[in-house]
């Protein structure tokens, strides 16, 4: 009689659960229940979720979806530019290593992944997905202190460094399309010419005045004061021969003063603004980290009339009810 009791239980309860539910029954305790009775109930616990649950929930999801199109835009723009030098043929294949659009992809890649990971946990409440994205968000923290603080108390190395890299981007200006555009954008941006001054360009294999061709002594068209020439057409030719000139004269021809200077204007005139933004983005993670938090702290409230911290127990009705 008991094996045919049991048998309808067979069919909803796997093996190792109904021979803990035997061994529950057997027991003299007022919580034990008889599974056997048709009118069987199975407790569950249920929470409540507060109106804060939902809030922390979406903003967490909101936010790193946001990040994640952000992330999706930098690894679009990145393999566009690798896509339209052709950075996947067989002949330049070896030279992408070093590409700078490499740099784009890379991030937009972390990132798309990184913020995909919290924006699913958030919405899943997926403990391990959230753990993973806390632990990178704590990560990119440590990073940003760390980079506050060496950009302080390393003024002059990276005064030096900005200088190398910004003489290196000159030598290879002509044989380097990306160094030729990031160089284009700080010089017209600015309004500089070279890195200290504009007698930096010598530099250059074509724009030293040993060099035979015509670009020899002169300075790229970005450093011109007027490359339109008060015309619509763009005047690659308005600094030749700039070298040869004497500060005076060249004032009315091109930009005299370098880009270290410039971009230490600019830094300056900005402080307030990057100030602002470095101190919204710490915060930023720092919020989020916290809201990450959200699903493991206890502050999901009980259900019913418990205390703070009780679980409340709804009724799930057997199948063979």
């Amino acid at each position: 009689t008991d094996m045919r009791q049991d048998e309808p239980l067979q069919m909803f309860y796997p093996p190792h659960l109904h021979t803990r539910t035997k061994k529950l029954k057997s027991a003299d305790s007022p919580d034990c229940v008889d599974q056997s009775n048709p009118a069987f109930t199975r407790m569950q616990p249920r929470y409540k979720y507060s109106l804060m649950d939902y809030f922390l929930k979406y903003f967490l999801f909101l936010c790193n979806l946001l990040f994640t199109v952000l992330g999706l835009v930098v690894l679009g723009l990145g393999m566009w530019g690798l896509i339209s030098k052709e950075s996947f043929e067989q002949e330049n294949i070896s030279s992408i290593g070093t590409d700078p659009m490499l740099i784009l992809v890379t991030l937009g890649l972390l990132l798309t992944m990184l913020c995909l990971s919290g924006c699913v946990g958030a919405l899943r409440e997926n403990c391990c997905l959230l753990k993973l994205f806390s632990a990178a968000v704590l990560v990119l923290i440590t990073i940003q202190v760390l980079f506050a603080i060496l950009a302080y108390s390393m003024q002059d190395q990276i005064g030096g460094y900005l200088r190398s890299g910004m003489l290196a981007a000159m030598a290879g200006y002509q044989d380097d399309l990306d160094l030729r555009f990031i160089t284009d954008e700080i010089q017209s941006n600015l309004q500089c010419c070279g890195a200290d001054n504009y007698r930096d360009w010598e530099i250059n294999i074509y724009y030293n005045c040993s060099a035979p061709g015509v670009l020899a002594c002169g300075v790229p068209a970005t450093c011109c004061v007027d490359p339109l020439e008060n015309g619509t057409v763009w005047n690659s030719q308005c600094g030749v021969g700039a070298q040869l000139l004497d500060e005076f004269t060249a004032q009315s021809v091109i930009f005299l003063g370098g880009c270290l200077g410039g971009i230490s204007r600019w830094i300056e005139q900005h402080e307030g603004l990057i100030g602002t933004v470095a101190v919204v983005s710490s915060k930023l993670l720092s919020v989020t980290e916290k809201t990450n938090l959200w699903p493991k702290s206890g502050v999901l409230t009980p259900s019913g009339g418990g205390r703070e911290g009780q679980q409340s127990f709804e009724p799930i009705r057997s199948p063979l009810q």
